[in-house]
């Protein structure tokens, strides 16, 4: 039976495009409110929405929401997941 790399592909799809890797080194330093992503990165809230989903969808960001805020930050688990995933596809056995 073939494995399912659903998960795998949307982890990877997060990590191949440069706004999505600028939004991940912002948050290296802690969650941020949306409204700081949207202001480090000059970009538009509609924009940030869209590569903060493909973020959220991955596992690797987490979001929570505080009134009409909604803050991001990495998860742990979902980034040692990717991290782990991306050695298992590629280290030979």
């Amino acid at each position: 039976m073939d494995k399912d790399y659903t998960q795998d592909a949307k982890i990877f799809k997060a990590l191949c495009d440069e706004k999505r890797l600028h939004i991940l080194e912002l948050l290296r330093s802690g969650e941020k409110c949306a409204c700081v992503l949207t202001d480090c990165m000059g970009i538009g809230q509609s924009s940030l929405s869209y590569h903060m989903k493909i973020l959220c969808e991955s596992g690797i960001v987490a979001s929570r929401q505080e009134g009409k805020w909604t803050y991001y930050r990495i998860s742990e688990s979902g980034s040692r997941h990717a991290s782990r995933r991306l050695l298992e596809l590629t280290v030979r056995q």
